[in-house]
């Protein structure tokens, strides 16, 4: 799966409205720089990596599909809501599509306030609210060579 924008057009989109999809590695520290703020005491990220397993079942690799358009309305109407929610400066988030191996970071989250409780609160929220709402799915492969879909919040 690829997305529709190249790569500098996807991290145009995530520091302008706060998400996008991406189909290669994510650039942890291009997403940070743009969270760099002199008035923000705190950021707060999260690294969502592909384990190796899920519960007791070994995982080789993994698959993220994704309905682009909607996705990105969502994230960007997420990154808001966060916004309005908590007290923070600003919000980025982009989720990988696309085939990724044990390791790879799947999801990054970054979030800036004047004080940390807000970032942490709103960095988990975030996540959770990413995983629940966004059009993107996870095919599993595994060891013998089968696959199964699940959520992404599964």
């Amino acid at each position: 799966m690829r997305i529709n924008r190249g790569i500098d057009e996807a991290y145009a989109l995530a520091e302008r409205d706060g998400f996008a999809l991406l189909d290669v590695a994510i650039d942890e520290r291009k997403l940070r720089e743009m969270l760099d703020n002199d008035s923000c005491g705190a950021f707060v990220s999260f690294e969502g990596r592909v384990r190796n397993h899920n519960n007791a079942t070994s995982v080789e690799r993994l698959s993220y599909y994704g309905y682009e358009a909607l996705a990105i309305n969502q994230g960007r109407q997420i990154i808001e809501e966060a916004k309005q929610k908590f007290d923070i400066t600003h919000a980025v988030a982009i989720h990988r599509i696309g085939a990724l191996e044990i390791g790879d970071i799947a999801v990054w989250i970054g979030v800036v306030s004047a004080h940390r409780y807000p970032a942490f609160d709103a960095c988990r929220w975030l996540l959770d609210t990413i995983k629940a709402d966004i059009p993107v799915w996870k095919q599993e492969y595994y060891g013998d060579e089968s696959s199964k879909w699940l959520r992404n919040n599964g």
